[in-house]
């Protein structure tokens, strides 16, 4: 498959030639988009079982709740009281650990790639 024909989901072997810049920032785009999407619904994840689960009623306080914890910053407020609400917040701050691992390695997948093909391309002497 030459490069200009290639899709951005499929990335070049080795030997073959570099991606076009325009195809590698689509890749950059699209890895972005789809940490975005898994962040997003993390956030959403968080947010409903703050508000269900722990009892939080205000919305913007489940907001600000499962952004703290998605960001690595702690719990805001008072500790959950139920042990629904205890067993949600522990496991969704594992969750968000694994989240953060995933959305960085998404993001940083394209540059890697195209970094380590880089030091694989035959060049003509």
């Amino acid at each position: 498959m030459s490069a200009r024909t290639r899709r951005a989901w499929d990335f070049e072997r080795w030997g073959e030639p570099m991606a076009s810049p325009e195809l590698f920032r689509h890749r950059l785009y699209r890895s972005g988009a789809v940490a975005g999407a898994v962040l997003g619904f993390s956030l959403l994840l968080g947010v409903l079982g703050y508000h269900f689960f722990v009892g939080i009623p205000d919305w913007l306080d489940c907001l600000l709740s499962a952004s703290m914890i998605m960001g690595g910053m702690g719990p805001v407020g008072p500790l959950p009281s139920t042990p629904v609400g205890k067993v949600f917040a522990s496991i969704y701050a594992l969750y968000c650990g694994v989240v953060l691992l995933v959305s960085v390695g998404l993001l940083l997948s394209p540059a890697i790639h195209r970094l380590l093909h880089h030091f694989h391309v035959e060049t003509e002497e």
